[in-house]
C-alpha cells in the first residue's frame, strides 16, 4: 500500500536515520509509513505526523551533486528552514518533544496569532510548534 501524500512535505537530510525516525516517533507521535535502507542507511523513510508527511534520509555525502542537499551536522549544526507542525496543543508537543530529547530555542509562548514554541530536535533539525486561535479569536 502506498503512503498518502500531501501537496507539499518536508524532506530531511539526517545523520542516524534510523535513531532520528525513532525520535520522530517518540517526540512527535510520527506513525512510520515506508521505510528503505540502503548501503546499512535509510534510503528513504516516509512518516505521518499529525495527519501531515515527512520524509527523510540518512546523508550520503559521496552523492550530494546528484541528491543536493546534506545534514546540518555537514553544516556545522545548522538548518537553513524550519518546520511548522500545527497541532491541537502546543505546549503538550513541546513537552513531549523535549522530555524525548529535543533542545528548547523559545518556549511555548501566546502570540497573535495563536501558542508557539520552537526547538531544535537531536539531528539538528528546527521545529515550530504551533496552535492557532480559533478564527473568531484572530
Amino acid at each position: 500500500m502506498s503512503p498518502s501524500r500531501t501537496v507539499i512535505a518536508p524532506y530531511l537530510c539526517v545523520r542516524r536515520g534510523a535513531e532520528a525516525i525513532e525520535f520522530y516517533k517518540t517526540a512527535f507521535a510520527a506513525e512510520e509509513l515506508e521505510r528503505y535502507e540502503h548501503e546499512g542507511k535509510i534510503g528513504h523513510a516516509t512518516l505521518r505526523i499529525n495527519g501531515g508527511t515527512l520524509n527523510l534520509a540518512d546523508e550520503y555525502p559521496e552523492h550530494e551533486e546528484q541528491i543536493g542537499t546534506v545534514a546540518p551536522d555537514t553544516l556545522g549544526g545548522r538548518t537553513t528552514f524550519t518546520t511548522m507542525l500545527y497541532v491541537d496543543n502546543a505546549d503538550a508537543w513541546f513537552n513531549r518533544a523535549i522530555a524525548a530529547g529535543a533542545a528548547v530555542l523559545r518556549p511555548c509562548t501566546d502570540e497573535f496569532y495563536g501558542r508557539h514554541g520552537k526547538l531544535r530536535d537531536p539531528f539538528d533539525h528546527v521545529w515550530s510548534l504551533v496552535t492557532l486561535k480559533p478564527a473568531d479569536q484572530a
